[in-house]
């Protein structure tokens, strides 16, 4: 491994380049003893894509659940809590925290199995299949040569992955751009299966679906285009050998892509969800068909066919399993008249809507109702399961939430210990009631005056956000609070009482609208700095606002597309650093012009942060990617690397070790071969790592955070795991 470090003069991009740290010295700096620490998730309940659900059917009270970017989790029905799965996957393995898929094995109760990756792009690593004799305590792992895309169009459909009844060591994996797969050692090995008549695409979805109607498998195939001859199923007698279209299977646009299907062993009919896209975004037209297994008749059950502004698609399928003929549907993408499930128990002949008759609850998780005065029964619907020992427990997930109901009437979150968020933003204020406020991805902001609990406020209105660019709070002042996002009713916010309640900005710049981007606040609150960078990725100048946000003006001296920075002492201190050039912007005029101070700093770095020490003017600190740590304590003028770490990606402060003179520093970085979060108590001059190996939660380099009041207490941001905190035990 080669490392450099340089110090880096002020004004010139000539630099003196230092050695490498030795290995044993790297060593040496990292092992002060690792401190034992307890990881929770600050709650907020859910926030994501819930893909799947699986009850256990020999296994009163066992599930499962899977999401697109979160991982998989177990139900304990005695805790009523999820229980996570797959945090044990570290950075290198971020690819791996979307499932694609999930299958449990009826005849040995303890084995499961996850078919994980996240993008199927050719960025993205390969797919992997971990088995568990364990119901998920331990797992084993297979790595395999194709590419899975949990959090790609289709994710809600499924199961691709089934264990053959006609033999637990058998197993079956449906893949979107490599075909089906067969494993016959229990998912040891994994080969592409003969015979499989379908040719697969390299954009298209591949196999959508696979199910077991007593000893004949079934294989969705999402490629069809919905023409007369086209097939979207194929069915085998024989384990595989050979494969056919199943006849008299229906076509059209309503019945282009089979999505979800479930199979009634007392009917023996199979029932078929379909829409005219894989999902959850642009479905516009589906069906429900059943097929009697004996005699191959098809029936189109559809409960309410799509119709002029009322579009959508056919998502979620169960069937009771206590009640022959009770099966329960979904609609997908159904904006206009809002999702709903539809229960039938006579086959189909008649259905009704369970949300006509649903009595929400969601005290528990307030952000489901989004801003507004209530939520809506759901969204994004293609997971729907019904308990095989309780006809009246179904459960189901939409993209915010899992809903449960024990009565078909009263529904409420069913989805403590299930945290999916993926985190942007990061404040521990220094007093006040939150120890924590955060900014996130399609929820907002929240202010967590209890980590145990959902914030009471649910998402920050006034405006709602969707999901947050920037969060900052004045240093000197803390009650005062700003915050910058995606939202349909203003850009921008600010708030008096430290983020409790929010008011929008009087005015913002026409560029807020379709470019907003990260937002900072002076030490008293008196000045703003807002940046503005548009999705594709093009950078504007920097506007800044004294009054509030009720006025803007353009600084043209400050870096294009960089993140501004308050320093926390001085009022008229702002700084910037240019990625694009390697170069220190600073500006001492409250942020009317900023000058180039150090350069030479890394330049084009995929990853970087810049962080200044609390109390302290001018000591600012430089995480990056590739080249580790530089710290600067003359306000950007120089800057020196640090030799304890060879990467850095993102850098945080907290209350200072008793006895110790700095406050403690935290960072998610690499200071020998594993990237992890680490702690040093005498200002990054050693390190201790306080996570561990079954505590790591995929990428974790958006943002961290630490308490100023608590010492060891860490707050770390995810991309789909929400917000884990440790502190010391």
């Amino acid at each position: 491994m080669h490392v450099t470090r340089r110090t880096v003069l002020a004004g010139t991009a000539a630099a003196a380049a230092l050695t490498a740290l030795p290995a044993a010295q790297a060593t040496a700096a990292t092992t002060g003893g690792t401190p034992a620490y307890r990881w929770r998730n600050a709650v907020i309940g859910g926030t994501g894509f819930v893909t799947g659900v699986l009850f256990h059917p020999t296994v009163r009270g066992l599930a499962y659940a899977r999401t697109d970017i979160g991982g998989a989790y177990r139900w304990d029905e005695r805790s009523a809590r999820w229980t996570p799965l797959t945090d044990h996957l570290g950075w290198d393995d971020w690819n791996l925290l979307g499932v694609e898929a999930l299958a449990v094995d009826p005849a040995h109760p303890n084995r499961l199995y996850l078919a994980l990756g996240t993008y199927a792009q050719s960025w993205a690593g390969n797919g992997a299949v971990l088995r568990s004799e364990d119901r998920g305590a331990t797992w084993t792992r297979t790595d395999l040569t194709v590419k899975l895309g949990g959090n790609e169009d289709g994710r809600g459909t499924g199961e691709r992955l089934l264990v053959d009844p006609r033999d637990s060591d058998t197993l079956w994996l449906g893949t979107r751009h490599d075909g089906l797969l067969k494993s016959t050692d229990r998912g040891a090995t994994w080969a592409a299966a003969d015979g499989f008549p379908a040719t697969p695409s390299a954009s298209g979805q591949g196999v959508t679906l696979l199910v077991a109607a007593g000893r004949i498998l079934y294989a969705g195939w999402g490629d069809s285009d919905g023409t007369a001859g086209s097939v979207n199923l194929y069915r085998t007698a024989d384990g595989g050998t050979t494969w056919e279209a199943v006849p008299g299977q229906p076509t059209g646009t309503s019945a282009k892509v089979p999505v979800r299907v479930a199979y009634d062993c007392h009917t023996r009919e199979l029932y078929v969800t379909y829409a005219n896209a894989p999902g959850p975004n642009n479905q516009a037209d589906g069906s429900v068909h059943k097929l009697a297994t004996t005699s191959g008749k098809w029936t189109d059950v559809t409960p309410v066919k799509p119709a002029g502004s009322d579009t959508f698609g056919y998502g979620g399928a169960a069937v009771d399993a206590r009640r022959p003929g009770t099966v329960v549907v979904s609609t997908n993408n159904r904006w206009s008249a809002v999702d709903t499930l539809y229960r039938t128990t006579n086959g189909g002949r008649t259905w009704t809507s369970l949300k006509d008759s649903a009595v929400l609850d969601v005290s528990e998780t307030p952000f489901l109702t989004f801003g507004g005065d209530e939520a809506k029964f759901g969204w994004w619907i293609q997971a729907v399961a019904v308990d095989p020992y309780d006809s009246k427990h179904i459960v189901f997930g939409t993209g915010a939430t899992l809903y449960g109901t024990r009565d078909l009437k009263h529904w409420a979150p069913q989805i403590r210990g299930l945290e999916e968020t993926s985190v942007r933003q990061l404040i521990s204020p220094p007093t006040g009631e939150a120890h924590l406020i955060s900014g996130l991805g399609d929820v907002g902001v929240m202010y967590h005056e209890r980590l145990t609990a959902s914030p009471s406020r649910g998402m920050a209105s006034n405006p709602v956000f969707g999901t947050v660019t920037g969060l900052a709070q004045a240093a000197a002042k803390p009650s005062y609070v700003v915050r910058t996002g995606w939202g349909d009713h203003g850009n921008g916010a600010c708030s008096n009482d430290g983020g409790k309640s929010w008011v929008p900005f009087a005015a913002q710049p026409a560029l807020a609208k379709d470019a907003p981007g990260p937002i900072a606040t002076n030490t008293d609150g008196s000045v703003l700095l807002w940046t503005f960078v548009h999705w594709d990725g093009t950078k504007y100048p920097a506007q800044r606002s004294t009054d509030n946000g009720a006025t803007w003006s353009e600084v043209s001296s400050f870096p294009k597309g960089a993140t501004p920075l308050a320093d926390p002492a001085d009022p008229t201190r702002f700084y910037a650093y240019d990625t694009d050039t390697g170069t220190l912007f600073a500006s001492t005029d409250s942020g009317l012009t900023f000058t180039g101070r150090a350069s030479g700093l890394p330049a084009g770095d995929s990853q970087f942060q810049l962080a200044a020490a609390p109390g302290r003017s001018g000591d600012l600190w430089l995480s990056t990617k590739w080249n580790g740590l530089y710290r600067s304590t003359d306000g950007g003028a120089s800057f020196t690397g640090l030799t304890s770490c060879w990467a850095s990606y993102t850098l945080a402060f907290g209350r200072a070790a008793d006895g110790a003179g700095y406050p403690a520093v935290y960072q998610v970085g690499a200071t020998e071969a594993i990237t992890a979060v680490y702690r040093s108590d005498d200002g990054a001059k050693s390190w201790v790592r306080v996570n561990d190996d079954q505590h790591q939660w995929g990428w974790i380099g958006a943002t961290i955070a630490a308490d100023p009041r608590l010492y060891g207490r860490v707050y770390v941001a995810t991309n789909g795991r929400g917000i884990q905190y440790g502190e010391p035990v």
